[in-house]
This record gives C-alpha cells, sequence and structure tokens, in this order.
C-alpha cells in the first residue's frame, strides 16, 4: 500500500504530493513547524490525511522538547496544537485530531512525568494513523455495496490513498469494488487550479491497474448527457449537521449536474469528517488559497497581469444533491439530521 505519511526514527515521514507524478519524492519532518508548513504548503493533503500529520506533528514536539516539567512541557505541546490548527480551516479532521491528542496530555497532566506523556502521545498518533487506514478499508466494503457489477464511475479531486493514511475514502470504494470482482472504469476530474484528479487520482489509479480516464472539469456535463457516467463518488473535507458537504471546488458543479441527469452522487467520508456542531453548510469556512496557484503553471504566467483573481479552495453541496454519505459504520442517507447522529451514537 502506499506510504501517505509514516513515522520513521523520531521523523514524519511523506511523499511530498505536490512532485507527483513526474517525481516519486518524500519529505523529512523533525519538528512540528515542519509538518504545519507541510500541510500549509500542499506537500501533503487530503482532510483525513493532514489529521494524522498534525497528531504525528504534536508527537514530534514532545520528542524533541528539552522541558523536564509537565508545565512547560503542555505549553510548548499547546503551542504546536494552535500552529497546526491554523493551516487549513475548512477541513474538521485537522482539529479533530489535534482535540484527541490534546486530550492525552491534559489527561495526563496529573501524575504523569514527560517521559510517560511522550509515549502516550506517539501512541495515540499512531492510532490515528492506523484507524484511518481501517476506517477508510470499512468505508470501502460498504461503498462497494452500491456500485453496479458493471460502471464508470466519476470523481472530483484526490480521495484516495494520498488523501489518507492509507486506502482512500472516495478511491477505497472504488478499490474495493475492484477487488470484489467488479468491473469498473473510472473519469477523473482534473480538479483545478492544483489538478488533484490529473496528477493523483489517475497516478494512484494507474498503478493498480484501474482503467482511468482523465477529463477537465467542464467535461463532466457533456460525458453525463451522452450516458457515459453511471455514478460519482467524492470525498469530502467537512460535512455539517444537515449533510450539506464541504468539499473541493468544483464538487457543488459536478453534484448539480448528476442530479439534472439522474445520476446518484456518493459521499465518502470517516465519521471524523462529520462536524454535529454546525447545523448547515453556510457555517462551514472557505479557505482561499494563494491566486498564483490560478495565475500560473508551474513558473510560466498564463492570466494576464492585472485581472483580479479568486482561488476558494472548497465549495459545499447542499444535502438534496447528496444520494448517500458512505462511513465506516454504514451509510447515511436522508433525512442526514437523523441518519449522521444515529452513525455518531453508533460509535459512541
Amino acid at each position: 500500500m502506499l506510504p501517505t505519511i509514516e513515522w520513521q526514527d523520531d521523523a514524519v515521514v511523506m511523499i511530498d504530493q505536490r512532485k507527483l507524478p513526474v517525481r516519486e519524492v518524500y519529505v523529512r519532518c523533525r519538528t512540528a513547524g515542519e509538518v504545519a508548513r507541510a500541510i500549509k504548503k500542499m506537500v501533503i493533503r487530503g482532510a483525513p490525511a493532514i489529521g494524522v500529520a498534525a497528531a504525528f506533528g504534536i508527537a514530534l514536539e514532545a520528542h524533541r522538547s528539552k522541558a523536564s516539567g509537565t508545565t512547560q512541557f503542555i505549553k510548548e505541546l499547546l503551542r504546536a496544537c494552535t500552529l497546526l490548527a491554523s493551516t487549513r480551516p475548512t477541513a474538521v479532521n485537522l482539529s479533530w485530531a489535534i482535540e484527541r491528542m490534546k486530550k492525552i496530555f491534559e489527561d495526563a497532566k496529573s501524575g504523569a512525568s514527560v517521559t510517560e506523556i511522550r509515549d502516550r502521545l506517539l501512541l495515540e498518533a499512531r492510532r490515528i494513523h492506523d484507524e484511518d487506514v481501517e476506517n477508510c478499508r470499512a468505508m470501502g466494503a460498504y461503498g462497494a455495496s452500491l456500485v453496479p457489477a458493471t460502471a464508470s464511475v466519476l470523481t472530483h479531486c484526490n480521495a484516495g490513498a494520498l488523501a489518507t493514511a492509507g486506502y482512500g475514502t472516495a478511491l477505497g470504494v472504488i478499490r474495493a469494488a475492484v477487488e470484489q470482482g467488479k468491473q469498473l472504469s473510472v473519469l477523473a476530474d482534473e480538479t483545478r487550479p492544483f489538478l488533484q484528479g490529473a496528477r493523483l487520482t489517475a497516478w494512484e489509479l494507474v498503478r493498480d491497474n484501474i482503467q482511468t480516464t482523465v477529463i477537465t472539469d467542464n467535461m463532466a456535463g457533456a460525458m453525463m448527457r451522452l450516458g457515459q457516467i453511471d455514478l460519482v463518488v467524492v470525498g469530502a473535507d467537512r460535512i455539517a449537521a444537515n449533510g450539506d458537504v464541504a468539499n473541493k471546488i468544483g464538487t457543488y458543479t459536478v453534484a448539480v449536474l448528476a442530479k439534472e441527469h439522474g445520476i446518484p452522487f456518493y459521499v465518502a467520508a470517516p465519521l471524523s469528517t462529520i462536524d454535529l456542531q454546525i447545523p448547515d453548510g453556510s457555517h462551514i469556512p472557505i479557505e482561499e488559497r494563494d491566486e498564483r496557484e490560478v495565475t500560473h503553471f508551474r513558473s510560466s504566467r498564463v492570466t494576464p497581469e492585472g485581472a483580479q483573481i479568486r482561488n476558494p479552495a472548497f465549495d459545499v453541496t447542499p444535502n438534496k444533491y447528496v444520494t448517500a454519505i458512505v462511513t465506516e459504520l454504514g451509510i447515511a442517507e436522508a433525512p442526514y439530521k437523523d441518519s449522521l447522529k444515529a452513525l455518531e451514537r453508533t460509535q459512541d
């Protein structure tokens, strides 16, 4: 399985997704600050993956700390938590993982030594990593039940092994269906402006010998009208209590087109992506990224000087366009306020 992110010899090693598919390069982070920069600069991306990265970043900070007393030690950890939480605002998995790590050192601060807290933090980070892989595999098995024996599947952005600790969410559904013997072909939206579909999704699927065709984002509607798409499956960065879904910019367009053409639109995401604290998608913060991602392709400028630029990284798909939400504990359908809450209770 593709090693998206791993703990190796007191360092966090992650594949540099900016270099794919041309080069397979790995980055070694030794501090929480280096992990934060890697998240911010898109060395690693994908909601579950950056949650895992943040957990490992806190464990790194614990390992490099010279503090001998728990008070100073915890102050340093809290600063690392704040830094990591500031990197990407939309994906709730980031704050979810940080809160899990915080609970470890806050629960342990009374009576535990620095060494004991340090060990518990690394254990918890490893647990978050391993749980993510397990959750993706469980999600894939549930989602595969929604896939016909023969189908053409459209996906947007990259919700594969690269966006998780391994296996993937949306691509996990595709992988599981193929493992069950289903005959699938995949259409991968290129996903402008960062080209996660063209560069990353296609790279993963070609490695797995799954038939893959890259299309530009504005081809999806035409392909649907021609009957060349049977279903859509995407990932998510945050899902509100009512089932509104924040995902990579362009997802909303695909969902509206799928609804118009009577095509199922499925979202695959772990329960850690569901934010029951916000009632609907209007409360999800949308990250606006550097305009250079739009104005340039690598070092070449493709837009004229003086043109104003917008670069929201995500959009929100209202729940009325979502056929079902696939999680590691089962499939939620409308009304999502009830079905998502029921899945959370199952987890508890």
